[in-house]
């Protein structure tokens, strides 16, 4: 498929944070998009401020004349649209070209130089790091992007075609759909195991995407990772490291080593060692797009940061506020260890709520033990995303196993009297689900 060709481009599922970029994209080179989702949301109501046409019933009345012309139009949809969604089933039935998001990316990125970024967590700070070293170092890239970043202000960014920079995402194999030039692979954690079965499966799938790199690409491994590649660390032996950490005034001061030279006194602000890794990475991928590193070095402590991961709502001496994207135990245990070394002492209420059936079924136990950490937890009810509910998973099950005896399960409609009940120093609220929608009010009310 050539995209010139292409007149209209029509998303099913418009309002995902990948889906959205796509059709920020179309737009941005004047093919005329329009799209169906489930329900409005802030990103719905930012593209239809672009001029873009978005309806929220399955109903082929709804989708624009001009989408229905088989002969340009494309339409993209996300796998997590059911198989029966009548819209879907009409644009397959008839011919059209009918492609996932992954496919489409993969198409967009095919002739550009190609950074992608892959991991079972720390894919979207990362690849927000890594469009903004390449935007302050002057770079033409066009970045896609599994956040909305605080330096852009979107998930979107246009500077230019002949780099692109991409998250890399594993569920449904989407990642194998890319070619990069440089890659790199943050993490490979268990997960999807509703899509993979086992972390096995998950591990092939990481090693099956490496080899996707294309002739004299280059791969960036975490050091400790099974896979062969450049390796990045901590106070250890990789390629790229960052040594001698300091902590002034909530902001990290270190040395960061290359293969070439050793940066003194790099500064960088966003919370915890996760973190300082994902800034390693992304500047280590950077050089390989030929940005100079005192350039990059300066870009680094410039860095805002991404809605939703370790975002703080309010930072006082008296009251601090975070809300973070994390779904998972590792992710979970990554905040922990963040919140620990910015606030030490405080007292810390957490306040999670699960996302899918399957992956609290999967992790329950690992759940409990990360949640268990905190001051106190509060959890919601299971997010269910796309999926049915499981005979015996709930919120109450993992709140059980949870060693914790400050401990709670409530309605999201008694949150915030039970968050001013507790007078947390610190709260903490995770999730990614639609716990994100909860922030400005709870913020609002908490100032």
């Amino acid at each position: 498929m050539n995209i010139k060709d292409i007149h209209n481009v029509y998303f099913i599922g418009i309002g995902g944070i990948g889906m959205s970029a796509l059709a920020r994209y179309f737009k941005f080179i004047k093919k005329t998009v329009a799209g169906y989702d489930k329900t409005a949301s802030p990103l719905t109501k930012d593209l239809e401020s672009m001029g873009i046409d978005i309806h929220y019933e399955d109903n082929l009345a709804l989708v624009p004349q001009g989408c229905l012309n088989r002969e340009n139009t494309l339409i993209v949809y996300t796998p997590a649209v059911p198989k029966d969604h009548s819209e879907y089933r009409y644009f397959i039935d008839r011919g059209f070209a009918v492609k996932k998001r992954s496919e489409v990316l993969g198409l967009i990125t095919r002739d550009t130089y190609c950074l992608a970024v892959a991991g079972t967590h720390g894919k979207t700070t990362t690849t927000c790091i890594l469009a903004h070293l390449l935007k302050e170092s002057g770079v033409a890239m066009t970045a896609f992007l599994g956040g909305i970043s605080e330096d852009f202000n979107s998930n979107f960014l246009l500077e230019g075609t002949k780099y692109s920079v991409v998250e890399a995402d594993e569920f449904d194999r989407s990642f194998l759909q890319l070619s990069p030039d440089i890659a790199c692979v943050t993490s490979m954690d268990a997960d999807h195991l509703d899509i993979y079965g086992n972390s096995e499966g998950l591990k092939d799938s990481f090693v099956e995407f490496t080899k996707r790199l294309k002739p004299n690409g280059k791969l960036f491994v975490r050091n400790g990772l099974p896979l062969e590649g450049i390796t990045y660390g901590i106070e250890d032996d990789s390629d790229f490291c960052i040594r001698n950490i300091k902590i002034e005034n909530g902001a990290y001061i270190f040395d960061l080593v290359t293969p070439e030279t050793t940066l003194n006194g790099v500064k960088f602000h966003k919370p915890g060692e996760h973190n300082l890794l994902n800034g390693l990475v992304a500047f280590a991928m950077a050089i390989q797009a030929g940005a100079p590193p005192h350039r990059l070095a300066k870009a680094l402590a410039t860095f805002k940061g991404v809605q939703r991961r370790f975002s703080y709502q309010i930072n006082t001496d008296e009251f601090v506020f975070i809300d973070d994207y994390a779904h998972h135990p590792t992710e979970i245990n990554a905040v922990y260890q963040a919140v620990s070394q910015m606030h030490p002492g405080k007292k810390v209420l957490a306040v999670f709520q699960p996302h899918l059936f399957s992956r609290t079924k999967d992790f329950v136990d690992d759940f409990a033990e990360s949640l268990a950490k905190f001051t106190s937890v509060v959890l919601l009810d299971i997010y269910p995303a796309r999926e049915m509910p499981i005979e015996g998973v709930s919120s109450q099950w993992l709140l059980e196993k949870i060693s914790n005896p400050n401990k709670k399960l409530v309605e999201k409609s008694t949150l915030l009297a039970e968050i001013k009940t507790q007078k947390p120093e610190v709260l903490v609220m995770m999730g990614a689900g639609d716990i994100g929608l909860e922030v400005a009010n709870i913020k609002k009310e908490l100032l």
